[in-house]
């Protein structure tokens, strides 16, 4: 139980991203689908205390990140010659921070865009190519020498948070387990705890940070998740038999599906911190119950009399 607890306090706090951008086309699916494309950019830099937005640049689409001086990035493919890949997987990175009023300021932080000339020479990161990884490391280490970064970086590459600390999960009582007591579902229990946790959210702020545990596209649960149902048909596949490579492809496929669920509900987190709160409405001055006021029925018009 000890070592559980200890798993459990050690686990990482979600990170408090910043705002979805406030324009009237966030709300528009052609806009989500963008933004979604571009997450694997927008979140750990969100994630960072940077405000990041979709623009359309001369050809293609770009991530333009506002920075504390008044000064921006503008992260994306490279624009001319245009390229025929989708939003969000381009052959390269560009990034470069540019100023409205001090052109003095441009510089170019990235770039892992292949030359259009064979005989140029090729930039470091060139090798990397579209990976995201070492453009957000260039950008990191870049606004960090410049003191633009809002939330510093520690040590493992994780932003430097300080969320609000939720409440420690609720032990598990009178579940069936091994001889020292602990329980056997600890990971479940620990899921119902969060869910328990997410019921009783004070705030849709908070109920947003939950959420982020669970769709983080790193570290979340369905990421992790969908990487231990990858790990399990692997071993399954050890076995060296036919059922065991039927089971491999069988734990493939839910791996595929959870990770595809995880792509659809990436923006839930934004929509959900969105979100306005109920104000309850004012009670009104209770009063005395009386009966209802029965209006007397209209009585039918008198029919005339016939005379004999």
């Amino acid at each position: 139980m000890a070592a559980d607890q200890a798993s459990i306090q050690d686990s990482r706090r979600a990170a408090s991203l910043t705002p979805l951008p406030d324009h009237r086309n966030v709300g528009t699916p052609w806009w989500q689908e963008l933004w979604r494309s571009h997450a694997h950019i927008t979140t750990p830099l969100r994630a960072r205390g940077l405000e990041c937005d979709i623009e359309f640049g001369l050809s293609a689409y770009i991530v333009r990140v506002s920075l504390p001086d008044d000064s921006y990035l503008i992260i994306g493919p490279p624009q001319e010659p245009s390229s025929e890949r989708p939003p969000g997987d381009p052959e390269g990175w560009i990034a470069t921070r540019e100023h409205p009023d001090d052109p003095s300021l441009f510089e170019v932080l990235y770039d892992s865009a292949p030359s259009a000339d064979p005989s140029a020479p090729q930039r470091p990161e060139a090798r990397h190519g579209s990976s995201a990884q070492p453009l957000i490391e260039a950008i990191d280490h870049r606004l960090d020498q410049l003191g633009l970064l809002p939330h510093p970086v520690l040590p493992d590459g994780s932003p430097h948070v300080h969320p609000a600390q939720p409440t420690p999960p609720t032990q598990a009582q009178d579940i069936p387990g091994t001889p020292d007591r602990a329980p056997v579902y600890v990971y479940g229990d620990v899921l119902r705890a969060l869910t328990d946790r997410l019921s009783g959210a004070e705030s849709h702020g908070d109920a947003a940070a939950l959420l982020h545990q669970i769709l983080e596209p790193t570290d979340g649960l369905l990421a992790q998740l969908g990487e231990f149902f990858e790990a399990a048909g692997e071993k399954a596949k050890e076995a060296q038999e036919d059922d065991g490579f039927d089971l491999s492809y069988d734990l493939a496929d839910a791996a595929a599906e959870i990770r595809n669920l995880a792509d659809v509900l990436h923006v839930a987190e934004d929509r959900m911190r969105a979100l306005t709160p109920l104000v309850p409405a004012p009670r009104l001055p209770s009063t005395p119950a009386r009966a209802p006021s029965l209006a007397p029925r209209a009585l039918p018009p008198a029919q005339p009399r016939h005379t004999r």
